[in-house]
């Protein structure tokens, strides 16, 4: 079996490149100077060379709030072309599987909790990211449609927040987790007397250690299939670990963490998104998949890869 990741070099992606190292199938990546992405002609090239039997797509712009919030141009391009791209070189060279990878924030602003894959399209966007959100919309659709149409076996995961190794530490553009725990260490490091966290530490969010992810798309490719999924009348499945954290509690769990015993201090000027996101994973769970790890864990083995990685 052939299977190719884009995105390899990401969070996700990575993560599912070390997975499927384990098995017998011989994987198939690109870097961002070899193929891009946006090219829908070097794309197709690449499908016709390679002929991969099964296709991951975890390649994506992706950031936080404010990432978010500063470039919406660049996170509905981008994301649209790339997911196009791939899903329609899927079918045109004849994949057997493609699992495309979105994310939790794709649900509108308020739903009922936890989130069922039904409430897609139930109501409003969160504005801070529904350019992002929108273009991951297209790509659970799109993989539904090529299903009705022509009975492609493309599916769609909804991973909830991802952290691990591999993540994005940048202040700026990062994730809350990895953003946080990046705070905390450099203020262990300089002594700093307190650290600031966006909003006011009540937002409740799931966190998932990515190597649960990785898991779940080795476990898709042997047994979910389109079927599973569309003939229960979903159009993806949720993947995540269904408990919830507060912004607040992250934050103390980062510091007991890393170490830091000094002031956590709640910028609530500042945004914070919705105030309740935790998905709802037991339509997956029924077809046999687990999370393994623990946020206590997942944060402790994060930190450990962020502090060797530091030091190269």
């Amino acid at each position: 079996m052939k299977i190719f990741i884009s995105g390899h070099k990401g969070l996700v992606g990575s993560a599912i490149k070390r997975r499927l190292e384990k098995e017998d199938v011989d994987i198939i990546f690109a870097d961002r100077d070899k193929l891009d992405l946006l090219d829908q002609h070097a794309v197709g090239q690449f499908f016709f060379a390679n002929k991969p039997d099964v296709v991951i797509d975890a390649a994506a712009k992706v950031g936080g709030i404010h990432a978010n919030n500063v470039y919406p141009a660049e996170f509905i391009y981008e994301n649209l072309q790339i997911q196009n791209n791939i899903i329609h070189n899927s079918f045109l060279h004849n994949v057997k599987k493609l699992i495309f990878l979105g994310s939790i924030c794709i649900y509108p602003k308020s739903p009922p909790q936890p989130i069922k894959e039904e409430y897609l399209l139930s109501g409003p966007l969160e504005p801070t990211n529904e350019p992002y959100a929108i273009s991951k919309i297209a790509g659970v659709k799109m993989c539904q449609s090529y299903y009705r149409q022509y009975g492609c076996d493309f599916f769609s995961l909804m991973p909830t927040n991802q952290y691990g190794p591999g993540d994005n530490f940048d202040l700026e553009n990062s994730h809350v987790l990895p953003a946080l725990l990046r705070k905390f260490h450099e203020a262990k490091e300089n002594e700093s007397p307190f650290v600031d966290v966006w909003g006011s530490g009540k937002a409740m969010r799931e966190f998932q250690y990515v190597k649960d992810l990785a898991d779940a798309c080795a476990f898709s490719i042997e047994n979910i299939t389109s079927d599973d999924i569309y003939q229960d009348g979903a159009t993806h499945l949720n993947v995540g670990t269904g408990e919830e954290c507060s912004i607040a509690e992250l934050a103390k769990k980062i510091a007991n963490t890393v170490g830091y015993n000094e002031e956590i201090r709640f910028l609530t000027n500042k945004p914070e998104g919705v105030l309740r996101r935790v998905s709802d994973c037991s339509r997956i769970k029924n077809l046999g998949w687990e999370h393994k790890y623990s946020l206590d864990d997942g944060l402790h083995l994060t930190y450990e890869w962020y502090r060797d990685f530091k030091k190269k």
